[in-house]
């Protein structure tokens, strides 16, 4: 019987000692982050890929918390740290030579699909991030700044005893001014994991699959692109929506244009903001819809999250706002010729519809709800099941142009997950 019970307490013991152990409050406060302690937050980043940026003054802390990033994602994490390649922090751009051996490996890890990715440098000049940023883009992965948030990250007194290069204080000022400043993103929004993303492609295809095969639909062709309106003729709305978001999903919240936009600044600063960055949240698709402009999905925004939505952007011209949050979207396709920005505006067109009384005529239901007809080209899909996505709140870095399609690839494929950057 002893046996036993010792048998049973052996298998009981480590359990407790686990769970201890990842509790937040025995990490130190400078390593405190959503990302490290956040379990909704970790899960969504496991099925994402990821690249954290660390950025600070040499000495300041960033190898440990780089290497507290690689201790809690384990074998799906790579260290990419410009020390171990001998580059010294230097006041005018390195010399690119100096970063081809690095970005080799970055990119050998983003080839196979490594979900999270930590490069380590000062990363204080703009050149040398736009350089990360193409990467990101090409293998479509979203970017989390990360800056250490030891006492000392910007003493250059004590930074000159603590950095491995042996700086002089006088060598750090120099570095100190372009990290003092916040890097503002083009835009901020929640960006979807991986798998929602591929997730929310599909169901987008499927709606357009089945839209595109509606008698009633294809009497509408002529808005999108097909002479005749014969409802024989289907229409190839995969075909037609030929420009696709590059890399993850997103739903935009303030457009900040690298700190150039107004009132980006004051958004950036903002305590919900801040606190929100580089955390998960489960958006909630209601709806999908179509224009001859756009292809998009409703997103229903929950309190807290309108608490990161920004108050100006609900408004259609002539001065016609609101409620808030109704812009909330994920763009799934654009016309050829139209700009990613465009979604939201139609998603405006609809809101207006029905404040102003109007519901659309009811085509009947397809597979996933009720489908509606606005006119003009304008359908929404009312999910009789809404979706739950995972998002991480950040910042998108890169170009941010929608990237055609190339012709001729198999059926259904560039919704699925196929972006050619």
């Amino acid at each position: 019987m002893n046996k036993g019970f010792a048998r049973k307490s052996h298998t009981f013991l480590p359990k407790i000692f686990r769970k201890m152990s990842s509790q937040p409050k025995e990490r130190p406060e400078s390593l405190q982050f959503p990302f490290l302690d956040d379990e909704e937050t970790i899960t969504t980043i496991r099925e994402s890929k990821t690249f954290f940026v660390i950025r600070g003054l040499p000495g300041s802390g960033k190898s440990t918390l780089a290497q507290a990033i690689q201790d809690k994602y384990k074998d799906a994490c790579k260290i990419v740290s410009a020390d171990h390649y001998k580059i010294q922090p230097a006041i005018r751009s390195a010399i690119p030579e100096d970063y081809s051996k690095v970005d080799e490996d970055l990119v050998d890890y983003c080839k196979r699909d490594v979900s999270v990715v930590v490069v380590d440098d000062t990363h204080h000049e703009r050149e040398r991030l736009d350089q990360l940023f193409d990467i990101a883009d090409k293998y479509r992965y979203k970017i989390i700044f990360v800056e250490p948030k030891t006492p000392w990250k910007m003493d250059c007194l004590q930074l000159k005893d603590k950095n491995q290069w042996k700086l002089s204080a006088d060598e750090l000022k120099k570095l100190k001014p372009s990290l003092e400043k916040d890097f503002l993103p083009l835009y901020y929004g929640w960006f979807l994991s991986k798998r929602s993303s591929e997730s929310l492609r599909k169901t987008g295809q499927a709606f357009l699959d089945e839209l595109a095969s509606i008698k009633v639909f294809r009497k509408e062709s002529k808005h999108f692109g097909q002479p005749s309106d014969d409802p024989k003729v289907k229409v190839d709305l995969t075909s037609y929506f030929v420009k696709r978001p590059p890399g993850v999903l997103h739903c935009t919240t303030k457009f900040t244009d690298f700190g150039k936009a107004p009132g980006s600044e004051d958004y950036a600063q903002q305590e919900v903001v801040k606190s929100s960055y580089g955390k998960a949240f489960f958006l909630t698709i209601s709806a999908l819809f179509i224009t001859p402009r756009t292809a998009g999905a409703r997103v229903e925004l929950s309190e807290q999250q309108t608490l990161l939505w920004p108050g100006d952007v609900d408004v259609l011209q002539p001065a016609v706002s609101l409620p808030k949050g109704s812009r909330a979207h994920v763009t799934l396709g654009c016309a050829s010729g139209v700009e990613a920005v465009q979604t939201g505006i139609d998603l405006l067109e609809f809101v207006k519809l029905e404040k102003a009384g109007s519901k659309g005529e009811e085509v009947g239901e397809i597979g996933g709800g009720k489908l509606l007809s606005y006119g003009n080209g304008m359908w929404m899909l009312l999910l009789s099941k809404k979706i739950e996505v995972r998002a991480i709140f950040g910042g998108y870095y890169g170009k941010g142009k929608l990237v055609p399609t190339q012709g001729g690839s198999k059926r259904g494929s560039p919704f699925n997950a196929c972006i050619i950057i």
